[in-house]
């Protein structure tokens, strides 16, 4: 493999940095790295519910009952009645009638993309024959998640990147574009700028041309929203257009995908969709521990409350200092830096000073354009928080 060995040596030419920390712990949101506690600022266990006593409880049961892996596909032979049942959870709280279980959610993205353009050639090895020859097209956030854009390209249909929450960019195209089967793909929060999409006009466009919308909700899946259903909960918005993308890693405190939509759309996935069906799902321990999480998210709203409060005392304090923020809208809260080499310096200066942020550069983001994302967590202290800001203001004076 002679290109990778040249492309190593490169690398070590030009000194590619590397990120070389490796906790002993979790961020809770404190962890232990080389002896040192440091604050975290960047995982995205919203509520602190990984370390959670209840769901632990709940995943050593599942160890006893089912052991530590499934080793199957839930098609042949995997699936478990506790999978229906995260289903059928996941599936109510986006309103939906049915959910279908991946085994993380950029895997869900990769799948279920794909199939949602290729299931008919697929059944034409059975003897469908489809009344139409279908063309089909994606129109997609300039800004998506890589995973999102990796399962457009996948699809092999056409793809048209809107510029960022540009509505009336996303309208021309549409409004130009011959396909019938149009399909609308977007994250629900922006996961390195912190910005929502905006929902509303961009459903009034959807029904204006007939388009189904695919809400990649990573970010905002038990954050937003006033039981923390997610980006649609946040405005109000029910619609058979949508098809609910979400991951379990996040706010709920695991791992694994899903979808939530249309029964009929479950059932091809389910048996369309090669990564569901040739792959084996989370383990059960992490179903149940999924199921205990959504009974905290419901039975503990000052969790997501406290998430809330930290934000815009964070938000606040950060603006009173004058520093320049790309986004206030939700947990993620990137502060604009631009220079690379400057966001790593500062970012390097924060970890010594005991607090670990990620800096975040090229190709996350645009060159030039680097930031250090903050993430809020239920968590924090105040006094942590200050602390970050004190420590902000020594680094850039």
């Amino acid at each position: 493999m002679r290109d990778l060995e040249d492309l190593a040596a490169w690398m070590q030419s030009r000194d590619v940095e590397r990120d070389d920390l490796a906790p002993s712990t979790l961020p809770d949101p404190t962890f232990i790295c080389d002896g040192r506690e440091l604050v975290s600022f960047s995982s995205n266990n919203y509520l602190g519910l990984a370390n959670s006593a209840r769901m632990k409880t709940r995943a050593h049961a599942a160890l006893d009952q089912y052991g530590v892996g499934n080793c199957e596909s839930r098609l042949l032979g995997g699936n478990l009645q506790i999978y229906e049942a995260l289903e059928a959870r996941l599936a109510e709280i986006k309103h939906k009638d049915a959910a279908l279980l991946f085994a993380t959610g950029y895997l869900t993205n990769l799948g279920v993309l794909p199939t949602l353009v290729k299931a008919g050639n697929l059944a034409r090895a059975f003897g469908y024959k489809p009344w139409a020859n279908w063309k089909h097209a994606f129109f997609t956030d300039e800004f998506n998640h890589l995973s999102i854009r990796e399962g457009i390209r996948a699809s092999g249909a056409p793809a048209f990147a809107y510029k960022h929450l540009d509505m009336d960019d996303l309208d021309q195209k549409l409004e130009s574009s011959p396909a019938q089967i149009k399909i609308i793909a977007t994250d629900g929060v922006f996961s390195q700028h912190g910005d929502i999409v905006p929902l509303p006009d961009l459903m009034q466009i959807a029904e204006r041309h007939d388009a189904t919308v695919y809400i990649d909700d990573a970010h905002g899946t038990g954050v937003l929203g006033p039981t923390g259903a997610g980006t649609t909960e946040h405005f109000g918005i029910d619609s058979p257009r949508i098809i609910h993308m979400g991951t379990l890693s996040k706010a709920y405190g695991c791992i694994g995908g899903f979808v939530a939509t249309e029964p009929h759309i479950v059932e091809i996935l389910r048996f369309g969709c090669s990564a569901f069906g040739f792959t084996s799902t989370l383990p059960p321990d992490q179903a149940a521990a999924l199921l205990e999480a959504l009974d905290i998210v419901r039975d503990e709203p000052e969790r997501r409350q406290r998430l809330w409060d930290n934000q815009r005392y964070f938000v606040r304090r950060m603006c009173g200092a004058g520093f320049s923020l790309i986004s206030t809208e939700t947990p993620i809260v990137p502060l604009h830096v631009g220079n690379e080499g400057q966001c790593m310096r500062i970012a390097a200066a924060l970890r010594e000073a005991g607090i670990h942020v990620d800096a975040i550069m090229f190709p996350a983001v645009s060159a030039g354009q680097s930031r250090l994302r903050f993430i809020m967590n239920a968590q924090h202290t105040t006094g942590q928080i200050d602390r970050v800001i004190d420590a902000l203001g020594r680094t850039a004076a």
